[in-house]
């Protein structure tokens, strides 16, 4: 039976809930110092972490300002296509995507934090 979840009018099975589930207890170190910056609306906003939406479970999610934020590994550089199909489908949600490499939060997470804000304000 399809469980609820916050994206309005949205059905998630819980295969897929208990997966999102297992991401968020098993964040990788970037998200992990990312995340610090993010929760507890730090940025004067809420965000949610490993959201599933339209079937995705994207890493960063801010509903009110309709914001997806995605951390990289190497593993991305093996599914560009997959990348773009899943941010196609974000788009047309009427959803902004902005991505970051694992190294770039880990080496500089105040530019990473100082590139969301805009990204809240657009």
């Amino acid at each position: 039976m399809p469980v609820k979840n916050i994206i309005p009018g949205q059905k998630v099975t819980k295969e897929k809930l208990q997966r999102a589930k297992e991401l968020r207890r098993d964040m990788t170190p970037a998200e992990k110092i990312l995340w610090e910056e993010l929760r507890a609306n730090k940025l004067g906003i809420h965000f949610r972490r490993q959201q599933i939406i339209a079937g995705f479970i994207v890493d960063f999610y801010c509903h009110k300002s309709a914001l997806v934020v995605e951390v990289d590994g190497d593993v991305h550089d093996l599914q560009k296509e997959e990348d773009e199909r899943r941010e196609k489908v974000l788009a047309e949600m009427g959803l902004r995507i902005v991505r970051f490499r694992n190294d770039e939060v880990v080496r500089d997470v105040s530019a990473v934090v100082g590139r969301i804000r805009a990204a809240i304000c657009q």
